[in-house]
């Protein structure tokens, strides 16, 4: 991973719940993706500043987010408002920050010119930015007199009509030609939150009465899938803490019900962090499931679900290419659950930065990896088991190419599942971009 650098400390104090405050600290966040962190850990890092206060953190997170989704757009406005590249690199973030609140204002509750000032003192306050405050002014204070005509100009690239990398753009037009834009529009959009109702304390029915009793619009959407009408905080979600219902996309929460599992079935959970489908299987029945993991931090995540969730599991670290002589005991699974490293180009919704960290090169490198996987997962599969392989990609390489080179290296014999589903974000169907491939196992 990249290393982060800390932020530096303010020339002049901006109060925490401020606008220019929030825009500082986001632009700092933005620079570090763009040096090649991932936007949660580049977050974490500046949210570790003691003076940050819940309401600061809600706003340099959404500034955050947001920024991810316009920067194909603000980086085309930046190009034509700025005679040379913006330097240094946080400058061109702050920027990117500044205008994505410009761009969408309506979205955003921002004046314009209330942006403009408090990415200034932004600039002036911060010793590394503040010689460019005046930089920052003539470019935000143009495009509010030039928006009408700088917008048109700047989305004539695919990266500024669609916020997209042009290999990522070029890639969907050959893998989807029919569905391509739809699914960049999906990807742009804020995502639902999607919950998953505990069966063993809940039923949907029930939990739904909880929700309107504390005048909390949701409806169902699937088996054991209820949608908010609008996102809370986990905190906020009644019976969370208490493990009535998890956070779970709709078609993430496909993946158990596939396995078709029952009670006493040994049930082998490769690549489970963060143990949402690990929750999910023990939720439908009494089983003796190895939750196993490569990074032993990540395990922490599945233990604390699973203790809010009152279930149990044995955890495990290792590396699911590798099992003989490791932490496979050789007792052989009846139920495999495959969620293979990808390069989760089908959950950008909720990962706006991935579009911008992945190379076009990741996708072969990710599934050679998971190809290696599939391999040794199915010589622990029982005779007669069942093993689901699951990606959040869209790309064919990764998912049905994928499933059909696995499927004929060991003739495996391929079961009904829903195969490519693409990422949909209409009032009617709404859920992440993930696949679905089912085998079962003939021979030893």
């Amino acid at each position: 991973m990249i290393q982060v650098s800390p932020a530096p400390v303010f020339q002049v104090a901006l109060k925490p719940d401020s606008l220019a405050y929030s825009l500082h600290q986001a632009s700092f966040a933005v620079a570090a993706v763009r040096a090649g962190t991932a936007l949660p850990q580049a977050l974490a890092h500046v949210f570790a500043r003691p003076e940050i206060t819940p309401g600061a953190r809600g706003a340099i997170q959404d500034i955050s987010y947001r920024c991810m989704r316009s920067l194909g757009l603000t980086d085309s406005l930046i190009t034509l408002l700025a005679s040379k590249p913006p330097q240094p690199e946080q400058l061109h973030s702050l920027l990117n920050c500044a205008l994505t609140l410009l761009v969408n204002e309506d979205e955003s509750g921002y004046d314009g010119f209330t942006v403009v000032n408090q990415a200034v003192d932004a600039a002036a306050a911060n010793p590394t930015l503040m010689h460019t405050k005046g930089v920052v002014n003539a470019i935000l204070r143009r495009f509010l007199r030039e928006r009408a005509s700088l917008i048109p100009e700047a989305t004539k690239t695919p990266p500024g009509t669609w916020n997209y990398p042009t290999w990522w753009i070029d890639r969907l037009k050959s893998a989807y030609p029919e569905q391509w834009q739809s699914i960049l529009y999906s990807g742009n959009q804020m995502p639902p939150l999607t919950l998953r109702v505990n069966r063993r304390r809940s039923s949907v029915e029930d939990y739904l009465r909880i929700l309107a009793s504390q005048g909390i619009a949701a409806r169902q959407v699937g088996p054991w899938a209820v949608r908010l009408e609008k996102p809370l905080p986990v905190h906020q979600i009644p019976g969370f803490v208490d493990g009535l219902a998890s956070v779970q996309d709709a078609a993430a929460q496909m993946a158990a019900p596939l396995l078709d599992v029952a009670d006493g079935m040994r049930v082998l959970d490769a690549c489970a962090a963060p143990g949402g489908k690990t929750g999910h299987l023990l939720e439908c029945a009494d089983l003796d499931v190895l939750a196993l993991d490569h990074d032993p931090k990540r395990l922490q995540r599945i233990d604390e679900n699973l203790q809010r969730l009152q279930l149990q599991a044995q955890l495990t670290a290792g590396d699911a290419r590798h099992g003989a002589g490791g932490w496979w005991d050789g007792k052989p699974f009846d139920r495999i659950l495959a969620d293979v490293p990808c390069t989760a180009s089908g959950i950008v919704r909720r990962h706006p930065d991935i579009r911008w960290l992945r190379r076009k090169s990741d996708t072969a490198q990710l599934a050679t990896l998971s190809s290696q996987i599939l391999d040794n997962l199915w010589q622990m599969l029982q005779r007669d088991g069942k093993l689901l392989l699951v990606t959040c990609s869209l790309w064919p390489q990764e998912s049905e190419q994928q499933a059909a080179a696995f499927a004929h290296r060991h003739n495996a014999i391929r079961l009904p599942a829903p195969g490519q589903l693409l990422p949909t974000a209409s009032a009617e169907t709404d859920h992440d971009g993930l696949f679905y491939a089912l085998f079962q196992k003939t021979g030893p």
